[in-house]
């Protein structure tokens, strides 16, 4: 009896969820088409960006430094006033450098000197030689002459006194004499060698009238450094441009840019504005389509007027990772009368048109869908049929999509991404109810 009630209860409860499904089965389609949202394939203009943010910076930033050391005694030009190329921006207080290029004289002086003493011991030890040289080769050929001469005479005196013409006495008198004269001699030839060593001395001298002309050389530079670093306490403008920034005052003491292990002081800082670039991050999944000049629109929230134009002038080949998000820097040139406006440091928005189609059909992009690499959509006839429809997709924009082949103009799409798989449900029929009872059980565990 129990079995019995359990299976009356079971049908009754599957006809009610048949009646139930049934009817709300002929309700969704009223429904469906209640919600359903549709709109008309159109012609337009379709242009394809790229938006990203980037940051305007000049054409040229030059830090202005001053190769001098000292106080600061004028700056002619403030922050946002023109400059031209080689007019006066800083002034410092010369009085250091002017010492300076004192003391470098002064040296300079006594180098001078010192090579004029040099070369003037280099000419009397010249001509001290060449005296000398005359007089010990006149001694030594005196001194062989009467070497010579004595030693004839001493040996003609010892033949005399071997036969007993002189005595013995007058023969050692005349040997005597020869051996001082061979002995003045020797001497002579001796004082020719000490003549090599004054010719070597005076290499020396002359080697020392080299060093004392070299340090002279040496003072000269340095001096015309001294010079240069007086001549470097006024500091010109190197370009034409605007003054972006100053960091000095006058009465500061700053330190020179060359002799400065830190590299100077920055004094003022001009900005070249002839052409105005903006540097922007484009994210690496949207940097294969940007391409060297394309053309950009750039907005700007300090001007929510104004429209900016310019076009891409650099893509940087090696990305920056932060935070696990890669983007490449992209510089871009802004043009127009109105680039002025555009000051550095301002944040810009900017819109980099891959493509721009200005005779298009477009739909809603929700319009879309996308199955197995093929797109399609939902065309509605007038007369309330749906039809699914294979497409040919081009350019797309945040909201619209350019169809190239598929549709015509004035024909009226099922504008919900959701509609297409409705559409499938319709043409595959109501599902079992008894798999829809199933699956609610399913669920319920």
């Amino acid at each position: 009896m129990k079995k019995k009630c359990f299976l009356v209860w079971t049908i009754v409860v599957i006809v009610v969820c048949a009646l139930v499904y049934g009817f709300v089965l002929r309700k969704e389609p009223a429904a469906e088409q209640q919600q359903l949202s549709t709109a008309q394939v159109t012609r337009g203009a379709m242009t394809m960006i790229v938006t990203c943010t980037g940051l305007v910076v000049s054409n040229l930033d030059v830090d202005i430094k001053c190769k001098a050391s000292g106080e600061v005694k004028v700056i002619t030009k403030d922050v946002s006033e023109n400059v031209k190329k080689g007019e006066l921006l800083v002034e410092l207080d010369p009085v250091n450098e002017q010492h300076g290029v004192s003391l470098a004289e002064i040296d300079l002086k006594a180098s001078v000197a010192r090579v004029a003493q040099q070369k003037q011991n280099l000419k009397i030890a010249e001509e001290t030689l060449v005296t000398d040289g005359h007089k010990a080769e006149a001694a030594l050929k005196s001194a062989q002459a009467s070497a010579e001469d004595l030693r004839n005479k001493a040996n003609k005196t010892r033949q005399l006194y071997e036969k007993n013409v002189l005595s013995h006495e007058e023969c050692d008198t005349a040997e005597t004499l020869a051996v001082q004269a061979e002995a003045t001699f020797e001497n002579a030839r001796l004082h020719m060698d000490d003549i090599k060593m004054e010719e070597l001395m005076l290499e020396v001298k002359r080697q020392d009238v080299a060093l004392a002309e070299a340090q002279e050389e040496a003072d000269e530079i340095t001096l015309a450094d001294a010079k240069q670093r007086l001549t470097d306490t006024k500091v010109f403008s190197p370009i034409d441009g605007v003054i972006s920034a100053r960091n000095a005052q006058i009465g500061q003491i700053v330190g020179s840019g060359i002799n400065n292990i830190g590299g100077g002081t920055t004094l003022l800082t001009v900005s070249d504005l002839s052409h105005t670039y903006i540097l922007a991050s484009v994210d690496e999944s949207d940097i294969g389509q940007v391409k060297v000049d394309q053309p950009v629109s750039i907005t700007a929230d300090a001007f929510p007027l104004e429209k900016f134009g310019g076009k891409v002038v650099r893509i940087a080949t090696t990305g920056v990772n932060t935070s696990n998000v890669v983007t490449f820097e992209v510089k871009i040139e802004v043009l127009g009368e109105n680039r002025p406006l555009l000051k550095p440091q301002m944040t810009a928005n900017v819109n980099i048109i891959l493509a721009k189609h200005p005779d298009a059909l477009t739909v809603p992009i929700d319009a879309v869908t996308r199955d197995g690499g093929r797109s399609h959509v939902v065309v509605v006839h007038e007369n309330g049929e749906t039809e699914e429809r294979a497409v040919t997709t081009g350019i797309s924009d945040a909201t619209d999509i350019e169809i190239v082949d598929g549709v015509k103009e004035g024909e009226t799409v099922v504008a919900s991404g959701s509609a297409p798989s409705r559409f499938r449900n319709q043409q595959q029929g109501p599902p079992n109810p008894m798999m829809m009872f199933r699956k609610s059980s399913g669920s319920g565990k």
